[in-house]
């Protein structure tokens, strides 16, 4: 009886110490900052997008999953060109009217044993899902821990045809290249 009593604490003890590696984390949407950059032929544009919501589960120095809404009403433009920020809250772009908020969900990662690993997921922008990969860096702090990313979309697969040279011939100057990136500064706690 008493080997049984020991197997099953012993077995219970590590139940309890694996359970209490993984971590939900939430993200601190005022302390985020997600700056997008995109460009065309004759110049590039610069701005900010606001995250909503977001979470990640972090276990065995990896991410597990995590979920993160971007507001796509927020989309600012760093030269606060009325213009332009209205041009892509269109339809031409990204048509925030039917499709406000914007998905990434994080999938799993490499582990983070030098401070940056390869992170996987899908992004989910006017209602089409596509995979993305990226690298993140890690540093964590006593206020909880922060990522650090450059991740690079592929607009033409999320349907933002504008200007773009893989939908329409003979842009010349006037056409916007389909990749843009997001530098994500994400604090969670």
């Amino acid at each position: 009886m008493k080997p049984l009593l020991l197997t099953f604490f012993t077995v219970t003890l590590m139940d309890t110490s694996l359970k209490a590696e993984i971590r939900k984390m939430n993200a601190d949407i005022q302390k985020t900052i997600l700056n997008w950059h995109g460009e065309k032929v004759l110049g590039n544009h610069t701005g900010t997008i606001l995250l909503k919501e977001g979470w990640l589960h972090f276990d065995n120095n990896r991410i597990t999953s995590g979920e993160f809404l971007i507001d796509m009403t927020s989309i600012r433009d760093d030269d606060s060109s009325e213009r332009l920020e209205g041009h892509l809250k269109s339809d031409d772009f990204f048509g925030v009217e039917k499709h406000p908020l914007s998905r990434l969900v994080i999938t799993e990662s490499e582990a983070f044993d030098k401070g940056s690993a390869m992170v996987k997921g899908n992004l989910t922008i006017k209602g089409i899902t596509n995979s993305l990969e990226f690298r993140a860096t890690m540093q964590e702090t006593n206020e909880g821990i922060s990522f650090f990313a450059l991740i690079t979309v592929d607009r033409s697969k999320y349907n933002v045809r504008y200007g773009s040279g893989s939908f329409f011939n003979n842009l010349g100057d006037k056409a916007i290249y389909d990749e843009f990136r997001v530098k994500v500064s994400l604090h969670l706690n």
